[in-house]
């Protein structure tokens, strides 16, 4: 019976040992036979074609990418930025000493092999415009460039010389389903000819064009998710060969009728004749040190947000997931982490008006959602909000501690009641973009019954909003004629301070001028103020009948003195200074 269990205990050991796998981020993979060289942790690896433990074939800091074997396999080309500029280098297929082959002091891409033996690759060094084309060097570092003004990718049939490339480069916004004018697509070029389109019948993105047994196999979108789809060589014939969604497929390879490709984290292999599709599992024999655990030297190169309390006697601190409550002053109180100990990803702490409680993003729950949690880093957290779909930013408490105003990356601003848990929707910003928060300048009026705000209109001006908490109405206060935003209240809550680019001052003599076709305006943003009632005068406009300067307060006699006796010094003109 004791055998029996020590037995079951080795089985279920090897067993969960062999389940531990060290993981990694396949990227840029390229076949040959059985072997598949990938980049994972910036360095190149090979691994068989059915997976397992990969080699390293690189250490350099440095990263090596879009690596491409020779047509006879013995030879890895690659890109790396060893002396800076990523240029084009080879080494041998099992390991060696890299030979640089570009000298361009620009971004060099490897983008395969030419049937003769000579490295592929896309740059702009010899571009007058910032385009992409298709350059060939061979082993002893002579170029000649494909004459093509646009070209990124390529790959050639070996028996006709025929190329087929991607015409333009990526897209830099990475927006999936894209249709616009910089979309990848697929020509055919055969060197004599003008070059022809191939998928000029979707306008949306094709691209990595890979050619075998008289098809060229390529990535689109044109189920929505990029995929690898064929055609015959005159761009007829489609045909769709995965069907994955969410991930997209990217950068694919092909070499003996297999196509390795990137899919999320991981490499899989596409065999053209069976069909067949599957993960391969590459184990990484790495120490990952990116991963191991380090002393910060400088905790605040990482803060990504500070905030200050109503009082000032305190400060909250946000670096690295956690959120921190620290006193102004050492003697005044202790360090206090907040998120110590709980689980999720915190972002833009904020103290309440209180001091009591702060104010934060957290993604407990699997989603950004507002929480509110005790200063001194007791007890539970309390959620405020629920059923976020997308990426919510930071909270801002109204100075009476009731409410607080919030926005998402869906152009939406919000106003949350804190105490009641209910979360209003009070303005869309549908001319906003995603690369900020939409709403700029969210900002309370000091009696917390007011909320200034900045967003956009059609003309893609910004302008100034004032949104009343009892009414619930927002009404634009600044002219669309101009950009006006960054408003900030008065101490009072009776004057708007705001910026805005009406200064329209051309430092131009004359628009016509020989040399001043335009005006030149150089200072365009200035300060400026706004009145919230008929009856006040700015405190900036001098004195005058109407308006006659306020009495100074009275001095005691010891301070007027003082005073007196400041004058007079002040009055004696500067020190005398030696001359030199």
């Amino acid at each position: 019976m004791r055998q029996a269990r020590i037995l079951l205990f080795l089985l279920t050991a090897a067993l969960f040992s062999h389940a531990q796998t060290n993981r990694g981020y396949y990227r840029y993979p390229a076949i040959h036979g059985d072997t598949i060289v990938f980049t994972s942790e910036g360095d190149l690896w090979t691994v068989g074609v059915q997976g397992g433990p990969a080699h390293r074939l690189t250490s350099h800091p440095a990263q090596e990418t879009r690596a491409a074997f020779s047509p006879d396999g013995k030879i890895i080309a690659y890109s790396a930025d060893y002396e800076g500029p990523q240029e084009v280098y080879t080494m041998p297929a099992e390991g060696g000493l890299p030979v640089r082959r570009t000298f361009e002091g620009g971004s060099a891409n490897v983008a395969g092999w030419t049937p003769d033996g000579k490295v592929l690759y896309t740059t702009t060094h010899y571009s007058t415009l910032p385009n992409a084309q298709l350059v060939a060097v061979d082993m002893n570092n002579r170029t000649s460039v494909v004459p093509l003004s646009q070209a990124a990718q390529g790959v050639y049939d070996s028996e006709s010389k025929v190329l087929f490339f991607t015409r333009l480069a990526r897209q830099p916004s990475y927006t999936k389903r894209y249709e616009g004018g910089t979309a990848e697509n697929i020509w055919r070029f055969d060197g004599v000819n003008e070059a022809a389109p191939l998928t000029s019948d979707y306008a949306g993105t094709s691209c990595n064009p890979m050619y075998w047994n008289g098809r060229i196999y390529f990535l689109s979108d044109r189920d929505g998710t990029m995929n690898i789809w064929s055609m015959d060589r005159n761009g007829h014939g489609l045909r769709q060969h995965t069907r994955h969604s969410g991930f997209d497929v990217k950068y694919a390879a092909l070499s003996g009728g297999r196509i390795v490709y990137e899919l999320g984290a991981d490499l899989r292999l596409y065999d053209i004749g069976s069909g067949q599709d599957r993960l391969v599992p590459v184990e990484l024999p790495s120490d990952f040190d990116g991963l191991r655990e380090h002393w910060v030297n400088k905790p605040s190169d990482y803060l990504t947000s500070l905030h200050f309390s109503p009082s000032g006697d305190s400060i909250v601190l946000t670096a690295r997931g956690r959120v921190f409550v620290a006193p102004v002053k050492a003697d005044q109180g202790r360090f206090v982490d907040v998120s110590a100990h709980r689980p999720g990803r915190y972002r833009n702490g904020r103290l309440m008006p209180d001091g009591k409680s702060v104010l934060l993003l957290s993604s407990e729950t699997g989603e950004v959602e507002i929480w509110k949690y005790a200063a001194d880093g007791s007890g539970a957290g309390e959620q405020l909000t629920s059923g976020g779909k997308v990426l919510r930013w930071e909270a801002i408490p109204s100075p009476d501690g009731r409410y607080a105003a919030h926005q998402d990356k869906d152009h939406q601003l919000w106003l949350l009641d804190i105490s009641a848990k209910t979360d209003k929707k009070i303005a869309v910003n549908a001319n906003g973009d995603n690369s900020d928060p939409s709403f700029g300048s969210v900002r309370w009026s000091p009696d917390s019954r007011w909320l200034t705000f900045s967003t956009n209109t059609p003309n893609r001006f910004t302008v100034t909003m004032l949104y009343s908490v009892a009414t619930g109405v927002a009404t634009q206060i600044t002219s669309d004629r101009y950009n006006s935003g960054a408003a900030a209240w008065s101490a009072d809550g009776k004057w708007l301070y705001f910026l805005s680019d009406r200064a329209l001052n051309t430092v131009v003599s004359a628009p016509w001028g020989a040399r001043q076709p335009d005006p030149y305006f150089a200072r365009p943003i200035k300060m400026y103020e706004m009145a919230l009632r008929k009856d006040i005068v700015s405190p900036f406009e001098p004195a005058d009948e109407l308006h006659p300067a306020k009495p100074a307060a009275p001095q005691d006699r010891k301070g007027a003195d003082d005073k007196a006796k400041g004058d007079e010094a002040s009055s004696e003109g500067p020190a005398r200074v030696p001359e030199v």
